[in-house]
């Protein structure tokens, strides 16, 4: 085989290649020429999409929250008040007299 031959054959090859991967992609000519993706209807309603839609969005708010969350919890400032909630509520705990003392 001559090597313009396998030149040719490879480059054969390439444009089916080619060819399939838009085919599996959804691309289509149209009688102009131009390429487009095909539509593709696969049961899904309007509907359906917007309540996807507002699942992702509710979604994403969760997330802010318990990024909030998680961030906020792990501050300086944020241990101290935790020490200091638990400090007032040990001093809950103590008798009316031994508080007076204490003061």
């Amino acid at each position: 085989m001559s090597s313009w031959a396998i030149v040719a054959l490879v480059g054969i090859i390439v444009i089916g290649l080619v060819e399939f991967a838009k085919t599996r992609a959804g691309i289509v000519k149209d009688k102009h020429g131009n390429e487009q993706f095909a539509p593709r209807d696969n049961g899904q309603s309007d509907a359906e999409l917007e309540a996807a839609r507002r699942e992702l969005s509710e979604l994403r708010e969760r997330v802010k929250v318990l990024e909030r969350i998680a961030t906020d919890s792990n501050t300086g400032e944020a241990r101290e008040q935790a020490r200091i909630a638990a400090e007032i509520e040990a001093l809950r705990g103590l008798p009316a007299a031994r508080q007076e003392k204490s003061e």
